[in-house]
């Protein structure tokens, strides 16, 4: 418990459990879960907001939401993220900025481009939507899983992320994957586009990360976050609007 507890209060800011714990091994292992508990807030949030107001309306309140409960936290990833790995810049030069608190124009950018790119996918999200908002917050989450197992750390001197890599994640850590994978199957051949597209998105990421800066950091799992957020939402309505055309 003490583990779940503390990827509830790691990667939301939902005041459970008692304030402070902390265990950095344990907690990686729950992130889906807490994506999957995030995901059904926001389906039971976006319910109430879609009987009062039109569908691009709550679109923008369900955004809202997200970037509330989490604390912008992945928000804040992807920024840095995106004024580090922007340009040719060698590694400890990209490392460095990204470790700088403040918001630069690729940052700004990338987090306009990426919240606009969410949107799109919720306005157009209509067949099984309310099953898609509970599922891909845990898919989204889930593919941090992947930058812990495959990549290194890129601040072994120092840095937030440093205890999460101290030991290598072991295959079983991925079981809470599982769930939001059995919970598409209820989408039918939508299941199919779903994680085909995690599947892609992820090794892409990866493979990009590797080539780029040959490690990862905190703010890299962020970002990794956020864009598998806004490539599912997108994704999945681009199949299924191609599917009804």
């Amino acid at each position: 418990m003490k583990s779940f507890i503390s990827a509830i209060q790691f990667i939301t800011i939902l005041p459970f459990g008692k304030p402070g714990t902390f265990e950095p091994q344990g907690m990686i292992q729950f992130f889906p879960i807490v994506g999957l508990i995030l995901g059904i807030m926001l389906a039971v949030f976006d319910m109430i907001v879609c009987r009062l107001w039109s569908i691009q309306a709550a679109s923008v309140l369900d955004l809202i939401f997200l970037v509330w409960i989490t604390g912008a936290f992945h928000l804040d990833g992807l920024g840095d993220t995106a004024d580090g790995l922007y340009g040719q810049r060698p590694k400890q030069k990209a490392l460095e900025i990204m470790k700088d608190s403040r918001i630069g124009a690729m940052g700004l950018t990338a987090v306009i481009c990426g919240l606009s790119v969410k949107w799109a996918g919720l306005i157009d999200l209509n067949e099984h939507r309310t099953l898609f908002l509970i599922i891909i917050p845990a898919y989204s989450r889930a593919s941090m899983l992947f930058g812990f197992r495959f990549l290194e750390y890129g601040r072994p001197d120092g840095g937030t992320g440093h205890a999460f890599f101290e030991k290598k994640l072991k295959p079983g850590a991925f079981w809470g994957l599982l769930i939001p994978a059995a919970l598409s199957l209820l989408t039918g051949w939508r299941a199919i586009i779903l994680n085909t597209g995690f599947v892609l998105v992820t090794i892409l990421i990866v493979i990009f990360y590797k080539k780029r800066m040959g490690c990862i950091t905190g703010d890299m799992l962020g970002a990794m976050t956020e864009i598998m957020e806004s490539a599912l939402f997108i994704i999945i309505t681009a199949g299924c609007m191609g599917y009804m055309k």
